[in-house]
C-alpha cells in the first residue's frame, strides 16, 4: 500500500518526497480532478494527503471523494503554512461535543 500527496505547494512537495512519498502538485480544478482521477485509478494507493487548501477552495470536490470512496483514505494534512485552524480548536471541538468545559 503506497501513500500519495496532492499538494498546492512544492515545499511541501518536497518534504514529503524525503519520507518517501510521491505526489503532484496542482493549482486549478481541473488539475485536481485529473490528479484524484489517477489516484482513483491506482490500486496500490491507500492513502491519500491533501493539504487543507484544497477543502478550502474546492470543498465540493473534495467531500465529494472522501464520502463515495471507501478507498483510498483521504487525509486533510496543513501545509507549510500552517493549519488554518484555531490553536485550541480539539479543546473546543471536544467542549461542543460534551457540554462541558475542559
Amino acid at each position: 500500500m503506497k501513500m500519495y500527496l496532492i499538494s498546492d505547494n512544492i515545499d511541501t512537495l518536497t518534504g514529503m518526497r524525503l519520507a518517501g512519498v510521491e505526489g503532484v502538485v496542482v493549482h486549478q480544478e481541473h488539475e485536481l480532478q485529473d490528479a484524484l482521477n489517477k489516484v482513483l485509478a491506482d490500486k496500490e494507493i491507500g492513502i491519500v494527503l491533501l493539504t487543507e487548501k484544497f477543502g478550502r477552495d474546492f470543498p465540493e470536490i473534495v467531500n465529494n471523494v472522501k464520502l463515495s470512496y471507501k478507498t483510498p483514505l483521504f487525509v486533510e494534512i496543513p501545509d507549510r503554512h500552517g493549519t488554518g485552524r484555531k490553536p485550541n480548536f480539539i479543546t473546543d471541538y471536544v467542549n461542543e461535543a460534551i457540554g462541558l468545559k475542559l
